[in-house]
């Protein structure tokens, strides 16, 4: 929903500040406008008007160049190809009877020589759908509603920056010591690995658009060619920029589907009594990025279909199609909502059962509760709902700012809370830090003075501390991908 509102800045044709706002998002391709202003000039310098016929001259609008127009008639041109726009659709500009370019209404005189141009066809549903909640009350109100969408994506690109730190240093720790190795934490790489798959992508795109923005406000352009003094980016490429965002939906689809395969985990584990995990391995990993591939190919057929002609399927989060995705995404996060309810429950009987007080009892059940939400995916509830963009302003700022702080640390919730705070974690490195301090000095000569106490020291440690496994001494990419034959027993949540 934020892609759109953050890059909306259009109209609708029922109120004045809202065709101004249209204006202005169409002015803001990165196009040189001096050099088009001179391609306009150039082409009609040397129109001749018939004699005895009035006619609006030719002029560049900032967007397009519309030629001489016959006094009395309205002149149509293709819509440009930009973002929330359908190119298959025309816009119009009327020349008045005493030939002169009109303002908005008819008969009105235009407030500059350009005259008004009608590009409200031009908008696809949505994006006037977006533009009339955004217009709703005033425009001051709907600018700071633009100025909160602008400023959340800073705080989505810290955010995502930190979690994916924390989720590759998790990855590197499931990864290097044997000891980590079972399905529980086999499961949790792969939700981290579609973790990180789609906060790369979004940083990718987050900051090229940023970097985009930066050098064409700056006015770095030229008027030696019209891609020259500017970046073009990711979203002003064709098939880049399709192809990224539908990596980034199979990447938020796998995500939900591994956050609903963890809570089936974590259910069965708790509730069932006899359960077979290893036969269900490679099951989980089928699903868990197989199902995501139907999906997201049969959300992009449909949209490629519907939003072909719209630059980089602008809006494509406002269309019913979205739906092939994000349907299947709440049904798996209602789901882990169930199964938490009744991993609750079990505790709770557990609880009883060992005889302890009422109020731990409560403790620990909303502990479970707190550390088990991030994991089953059950905060994006809050990004799927629809953005008030009709309320009161603090209220758009409390969403907006709740959902992506929620959206951008989930990565860094689940890194610690399943990694860093995990109890066989926090051991398997102790355990290598310890190993690793106790053979580090015969690598070094000892001063004199604390010779006696470094070899007593040195001796305990050695002796009391087993020598590391011996495929500790294999690189970090066959420990990472091998499956020993006989893996260290579960030990349960």
């Amino acid at each position: 929903m934020c892609r759109s509102v953050a890059g909306a800045v259009g109209s609708s044709d029922q109120q004045q500040p809202q065709q101004q706002q249209q204006q202005q998002h169409l002015h803001h391709k990165p196009v040189a406008k001096k050099r088009s202003l001179e391609l306009c000039a150039a082409r009609y310098h040397e129109y001749t008007a018939p004699l005895g016929v009035l006619y609006c001259n030719w002029t560049w609008d900032q967007v397009l160049c519309w030629p001489p127009t016959k006094a009395g008639t309205t002149a149509t041109q293709r819509c440009p190809r930009d973002k929330g726009i359908d190119p298959s659709k025309f816009a119009t500009k009327k020349c008045s009877a005493e030939g002169r370019w009109e303002g908005k209404h008819p008969g009105e005189e235009a407030t500059s020589p350009q005259g008004w141009t009608n590009y409200t066809p031009c908008y696809t549903p949505e994006m006037l759908e977006l533009f009339r909640k955004l217009y709703v009350g005033s425009e001051k109100a709907a600018m700071k509603k633009l100025e909160i969408a602008e400023r959340t994506r800073t705080l989505e690109i810290v955010g995502f920056s930190i979690s994916l730190a924390a989720l590759l240093i998790s990855l590197a720790i499931f990864c290097h010591f044997r000891s980590l190795r079972n399905n529980r934490t086999r499961i949790h790489k792969n939700l981290f690995v579609a973790m990180v798959i789609q906060v790369v992508i979004r940083l990718t795109l987050y900051i090229d658009q940023a970097l985009v923005k930066g050098t064409t406000s700056t006015g770095q352009r030229t008027t030696s060619s019209s891609s020259a003094g500017f970046r073009q980016g990711i979203d002003n490429t064709p098939v880049l920029c399709e192809a990224s965002y539908v990596l980034l939906e199979y990447a938020r689809t796998a995500m939900f589907m591994w956050m609903f395969i963890e809570g089936l985990y974590l259910h069965n584990m708790v509730t069932v009594t006899v359960f077979q995990e290893k036969s269900y391995y490679a099951a989980y990993t089928a699903v868990g990025w197989g199902v995501p591939v139907l999906m997201t190919a049969a959300w992009a057929m449909t949209t490629a279909s519907t939003l072909g002609s719209t630059r980089c399927w602008w809006g494509y989060n406002l269309n019913k199609f979205f739906w092939i995705l994000e349907g299947p995404r709440l049904i798996f996060i209602l789901l882990n909502f169930l199964f938490l309810l009744n991993i609750i429950r079990v505790l709770v009987v557990k609880l009883r059962q060992s005889h302890t007080s009422e109020i731990e009892q409560v403790r620990k059940a909303v502990r479970a509760a707190v550390v088990l939400l991030p994991l089953l995916g059950i905060t994006n509830l809050v990004n799927m709902t629809e953005a008030p963009l009709t309320r009161a302003v603090w209220e758009f700022g409390l969403w907006s700012y709740t959902t992506h702080f929620l959206t951008s640390f989930q990565g860094l919730f689940i890194a610690i809370l399943y990694c860093f705070l995990n109890g066989e974690v926090r051991m398997a490195v102790r355990k290598s830090v310890s190993t690793y301090l106790s053979l580090r000095p015969q690598h070094f000569t000892p001063q004199r003075r604390n010779s006696a106490f470094v070899s007593a020291n040195m001796t305990e440690q050695v002796v009391s501390t087993p020598p590391p496994p011996r495929a500790a001494s294999r690189s970090w990419f066959r420990s990472c991908c091998s499956h020993p034959s006989q893996p260290p027993p579960e030990t349960r949540v």
